[in-house]
C-alpha cells in the first residue's frame, strides 16, 4: 500500500479533517503504542498503520478496505 493510498483509506472512512486528526493524535497499540504518524516516521508500512488505526478504532471488517470496495460488492 503506497501513502497515499493509506490517507484515501482514511478520508474514506473518517473524513479529511477527522481522519488526520486520528492518524497524528491516536495512540495504537498495534504499530508499538505509536501514533500513526510516529509509527509512518518510524518505517512502519501504511498497511499496518491503517490495520492498526481500524483496530483501535473498531471499523468493521469489510470496511477496513474501503468504503467504495464494499458499495461495489453491493450492488
Amino acid at each position: 500500500m503506497r501513502i497515499s493510498d493509506f490517507w484515501d483509506l482514511v478520508t474514506g472512512e473518517f473524513g479529511a479533517a477527522h481522519g488526520r486528526t486520528l492518524v497524528h493524535d491516536q495512540v495504537l497499540l498495534g504499530v508499538g503504542c505509536r501514533t500513526g504518524t510516529a509509527a509512518l516516521d518510524a518505517g512502519v508500512p501504511p498497511r499496518e498503520v491503517w490495520l492498526a488505526l481500524c483496530e483501535e478504532m473498531e471499523v468493521p471488517g469489510p470496511r477496513r478496505h474501503g468504503r467504495d470496495t464494499v458499495q461495489s460488492r453491493t450492488r
